[in-house]
């Protein structure tokens, strides 16, 4: 959390720079609220900062209806790096409490329960199950917020089995019970609901559009300069969404969702805003960068510049290694032939364009690529990676650190560490994967020079750390500029 001084400065500016970095709670209310909260600043003898609303809770505030904390964006800064709280909370978001205890999450980031509670307290402010009940409240409260689901189904989505149990929690959380938020009834469009998912900003939304756009695949997504749309499973009971900015000035993408399964929708939410980096801190990132002086003039050019990440982990390895010393189109285009060949065909199209699955690891396990213009030793490294994901020598596990990650996919013939580190920046979102190897890379870093060496784009690479990935995207992205920069990007050159 940022010091006292710089909360009670963005709390009176209502600087949304640090929405979702800390909450604010007034004693005389009994209210917690975002720092760009409309409510007239409290007195300061009145406040108190927290790092997480699962704290103000645990003190015993309730959300503000104003500014609404489940719309604030969530803090990365918690998902970064390998402590046990940073892996547990992974998990934590990934769903593992939904359907297993404290005492597994413990075992699974290797410390006993009563460690693992303490060291939530401590840092968080409130206990593992505390945090994990906060987080599928405040989901709640936005949808009996911003749709007309009915309260039987919000409390599915945000994963109470029982409805008794979600009202109690909710009263208990909020002072309110649910059915009060629906004196103003929201009209749902059709059989789709309509979310507000909101990021800190700057948000460089019209870059991450053109990086999905150049490796959409036909039949399971479709991006324009406005908007990026995916089907998504199982085929029996197929969703759809579709991402836009929020219309006016509001730091949110507009979110619309069709998933006729109620307790996959906190997941598929979780998902997209993983993957299109809604989380992340641009003033965090950009300190770090920016002391390198030459990717100065980068930060400036795109300052709200994310790290795009995927909708699934398989689908990133395959198109990985089809990437794998061809360009952008040429892997598309392998890619595509694959999804029309294996990829599973949905009973009926979700939305225009959309109506296919990417093939699955048990499809692709023997599956004969050559005939589709994929060459031997990639098709056979496909294959491979399907069967060792199906027998678990490999996985997507979000709690397992950017080098054991690495070092097991490396085992794998045909995968390297270009491709590993690649995989780690799209599948885990990892803020510092960084593919030394890729070629664009080597060249953009030397700018306009004769390409560095691996090594010693390493070595610069160093000073970037832990946000390599996002020094990735800056320098791919200068290469796509028809006037880029030619100055090199080397520690002291002066930009």
């Amino acid at each position: 959390m940022p010091d006292p001084q710089t909360c009670e400065r963005a709390r009176l500016s209502r600087d949304a720079r640090f929405d979702g970095l800390f909450f604010i709670a007034v004693a005389s209310t009994g209210i917690y609220c975002r720092p760009v909260c409309p409510a007239p600043p409290a007195k300061p003898a009145n406040v108190r900062f927290f790092s997480t609303a699962a704290a103000a809770v645990a003190a015993g505030f309730r959300p503000c209806l104003r500014c609404r904390p489940e719309l604030a964006p969530g803090n990365a800064a918690w998902q970064r790096g390998e402590h046990v709280v940073t892996r547990a909370l992974t998990l934590i978001e990934g769903g593992l409490l939904q359907d297993c205890s404290v005492e597994e999450l413990a075992q699974r980031v290797g410390v006993g329960t009563r460690q693992l509670r303490r060291l939530f307290v401590e840092r968080l402010g409130a206990p593992p199950i505390d945090v994990h009940t906060t987080r599928r409240l405040l989901f709640a409260k936005q949808l009996l917020t911003e749709t007309s689901m009915p309260i039987t189904a919000v409390a599915l989505a945000s994963g109470f089995g029982s409805l008794r149990r979600f009202n109690a929690a909710f009263v208990h959380a909020n002072r309110i019970a649910p059915r009060a938020l629906r004196r103003h009834p929201h009209t749902d469009n059709g059989d789709s609901l309509n979310l507000r998912l909101s990021y800190r900003p700057p948000y460089d939304f019209a870059s991450l559009l053109a990086f999905l756009r150049g490796r959409a695949l036909p039949g399971i997504e479709a991006v324009d300069d406005e908007s990026y749309a995916r089907a998504f499973g199982p085929a029996d009971a197929p969703g759809w969404l579709r991402l836009s900015a929020w219309p006016g000035q509001e730091h949110a993408l507009r979110l619309q969702l069709h998933c006729p399964q109620p307790g996959r929708m906190l997941a598929v939410v979780t998902r997209i805003r993983r993957m299109f980096d809604l989380d992340a801190d641009p003033q965090a990132i950009g300190v770090v960068l920016q002391a390198t002086p030459s990717m100065r003039p980068l930060l400036r050019k795109r300052p709200g510049l994310r790290l795009p990440g995927s909708w699934d982990g398989f689908e990133v390895a395959v198109r990985a290694i089809l990437g794998q010393q061809v360009s952008v189109a040429a892997a598309r285009t392998l890619a595509s032939r694959i999804v029309q060949r294996y990829g599973e065909p949905l009973p009926m199209p979700v939305a225009p364009g959309l109506e296919r699955l990417f093939p699955s690891p048990a499809m692709l396990a023997d599956a004969d690529l050559r005939s589709l213009g994929v060459t031997s030793a990639r098709a056979e490294s496909i294959r491979g990676v399907a069967r060792a994901v199906l027998d678990g020598r490999v996985d997507f596990r979000a709690e397992q650190s950017l080098d054991e990650f690495v070092r097991r996919w490396i085992a794998l013939p045909g995968i390297g560490e270009w491709t590993a580190h690649y995989m780690a920046m799209r599948a885990l979102s990892h803020p510092d994967a960084f593919p030394a190897a890729d070629l664009i890379l080597r060249r953009a870093a030397a700018g306009g020079e004769e390409a560095l060496g691996t090594r010693a784009l390493t070595t610069l690479a160093e000073a970037w750390r832990p946000w390599r990935a996002y020094a990735v995207m800056h320098l791919w992205r200068s290469m796509s500029e028809p006037a880029r920069a030619t100055r090199a990007i080397r520690t002291g050159v002066t930009a």
